[in-house]
């Protein structure tokens, strides 16, 4: 359940990255080709690889599912960023209203995926744990464990996107705020947490354990533990025929405590209740009130390590030298790297960190069951069922618990030498302290974090890569031509500028701004030897043929200003300052410069970008 949770935080991070193509670079036809191709490959692999060796064992069959699990990532990946599924997915109907749904349709076709796999593990599952399911049970059983973990985040985006249709501006300003949907979303986490388990519990078909000794009994043991609950439930996962047991809910009036038939009938009495002491452990521990703060942690640390990241992407030559060697567009090679970046920051906080309180919160639950119950021996005969009917995996390892046989043994030492019990906490509670300190100074850089952590240079870069694609998308239309050349103007690479705008007016000879930005680049080059002002002249007559808004005319009075006719310059100078809004301070410094200078190919003017000429 922990590696789903993983897989869909991961699957929803693909979705949600990245921006939609305008149009698609692969035909459908040829795009559903290949999605369908990739999805008999994939069913074509998960059988050969659960078919393939015939001494099959639980470890194995968790590792090949595993491996086919991030497998299906990466396939759902090349559908969206290389496939152009973004696009086609934001096609349905209502998605442009309500985005969530196209985020919907992507996880069903990740969940496509999984079926495929679970189709291709059914028989292996029945013969390494002994048990029958028919095709249909396996499925819906998997399925919903999935779905319970996806509501949270269902839940809120819906409800995000029904507030976008509200008509109220103060509020949609509020939400497009840098605080408004981190706070909206913290506020629906809170309220999900109270009212959730109420939902999960119903779409699993939980049923609540029937009157009897089993239940009255359990019932007393939660009273001698002080432990409010709102019912005992059956949890029918895999038909019940799953050994193990859970907690959920955080208030007590929507606290649920889960177990499967197939435990109940495996253990005694006693070995119940030390299951039971063993999830009363979690709540006494505040576990669940701990993991939504490792959550937090997680959205902490992709803002804290996330961003610095991307720019130094977008500043390297290999992030360029990638979209070269694709072909496709830099938002979209952009997605695919923010979530790469994120998947690997992903992986490795839930990996070490994450894991590392987990494996700890569980030990402290197995501490106070042994205290609970006052010696080791229930629990561990429980453990040492569960590991002997589950496939015999006392001794699988795992990134979220200690395996059962390290548990067993620890139970053990413990109850030798109960100096190792206090030890223990001290040790947790000291890894939580040392965490906060973490995330404290964590909160406090990304605070001060300045908003251009590399300049503007990496952004010049990435517009310059847009613009490059768009040109090779669109050779015919001259504006692209024309935007590479003012960002070229505006880095100071004035060669680079000249020829962009040349080529522009080549495709299109009465571009108003493309004639005026290269009039204007030919009178104020720094390099003296890219000046032409009567070339510049003729130039910006032609432009302010298409138009006489302030700018234009400013450069045609510039333009006779260097051709030695004060009066026209100063006559159209007047009219732009006459006609300008915000500027007219500018205007009125050209005006005294054309009164009281003489132009020449030496004469300097303000640095690109920092006159209103261009754009």
């Amino acid at each position: 359940m922990y590696n789903n949770l993983l897989y869909l935080l991961v699957v929803i991070l693909i979705l949600t990255t990245g921006s939609i193509p305008e149009q698609p670079q692969i035909p459908w036809p040829v795009a559903l080709l290949l999605f369908c191709g990739k999805g008999v490959f994939f069913s074509l692999l998960a059988r050969y690889f659960f078919r393939r060796n015939p001494d099959n064992t639980a470890a194995r069959y968790f590792a090949v599912e595993q491996r086919l699990s991030i497998l299906a990532i990466v396939f759902l990946a090349v559908d969206i960023f290389l496939l152009e599924g973004r696009y086609y997915l934001n096609r349905l109907p209502l998605t442009q209203e309500i985005p969530v749904l196209a985020h919907l349709a992507g996880i069903a076709i990740f969940f496509g995926y999984l079926c495929l796999l679970w189709l291709a593990a059914r028989p292996s599952y029945q013969s390494i744990f002994a048990r029958t399911l028919t095709t249909r049970s396996f499925l819906a059983a998997n399925l919903k464990i999935n779905l319970a973990i996806l509501l949270p985040w269902l839940i809120i985006s819906v409800l995000f996107d029904l507030i976008q249709l509200v008509p109220f501006p103060r509020l949609k300003e509020f939400l497009a705020s840098p605080w408004g949907e981190p706070l909206l979303v913290l506020l629906s986490l809170f309220g999900l947490l109270f009212f959730l388990p109420l939902a999960i519990v119903r779409l699993w078909g939980c049923t609540p354990l029937p009157p009897g000794p089993t239940r009255q009994r359990l019932e007393e043991f939660c009273r001698s533990q002080r432990l409010r609950f709102a019912d005992i439930l059956l949890w029918p996962l895999f038909e019940g025929r799953m050994l193990t047991a859970g907690v959920m809910g955080i208030n007590r009036r929507f606290r649920y405590i889960l177990i499967t038939p197939a435990l109940l009938e495996a253990t005694t009495p006693e070995e119940i209740e030390a299951v039971l002491a063993h999830e009363l452990g979690h709540v006494k521990r505040y576990h669940l009130q701990l993991y939504l703060f490792l959550f937090l942690g997680f959205g902490l640390l992709s803002q804290v390590g996330g961003a610095p990241l991307l720019l130094l992407l977008l500043n390297s030559d290999f992030f360029y030298q990638l979209v070269a060697l694709t072909g496709k567009s830099p938002d979209t090679i952009l997605a695919l790297a923010s979530a790469c970046i994120l998947f690997a920051l992903m992986l490795g906080y839930f990996r070490f960190i994450f894991g590392f309180f987990m494996r700890n919160f569980e030990r402290q639950a197995d501490l106070h069951a042994l205290k609970a119950m006052g010696h080791a021996s229930p629990l561990i005969r429980v453990f040492e069922k569960i590991a002997l009917l589950s496939g015999n995996i006392r001794d699988l390892p795992s990134w979220h618990h200690f395996g059962l046989g390290q548990r067993i043994d620890y139970l053990r030492r413990c109850e030798e030498n109960p100096v190792l019990i206090p030890r223990h906490h001290r040790k947790v509670h000291l890894a939580l302290l040392l965490y906060a300190l973490v995330m404290f100074t964590g909160a406090l850089a990304a605070w001060h974090m300045p908003p251009d952590l590399l300049g503007e240079a990496p952004k010049a870069r990435f517009a310059e890569a847009l613009i490059r694609q768009k040109i090779r998308e669109q050779p015919d239309n001259g504006l692209w031509l024309q935007l590479l050349g003012d960002l070229q103007y505006t880095l100071n690479q004035e060669q680079g500028a000249r020829n962009s705008y040349e080529q522009a007016l080549l495709l299109a000879p009465a571009n108003t701004e493309a004639l005026n930005n290269l009039a204007w680049l030919l009178l104020t080059a720094q390099e003296p030897t890219l000046r032409d002002p009567e070339r510049a002249l003729l130039l910006a007559h032609k432009a302010a043929e298409g138009t006489r808004t302030p700018h234009v005319l400013d450069t045609l009075a510039t333009a006779y200003w260097a051709n030695d006719n004060r009066k026209e310059a100063l006559a159209l100078e007047a009219k732009a300052f006459a006609r300008a809004g915000a500027h007219k301070d500018f205007y009125r410094s050209q005006m005294e410069k054309f009164r009281t200078t003489q132009y020449s190919a030496f004469t300097r003017f303000p640095e690109a970008g920092q006159s209103t000429d261009i754009p």
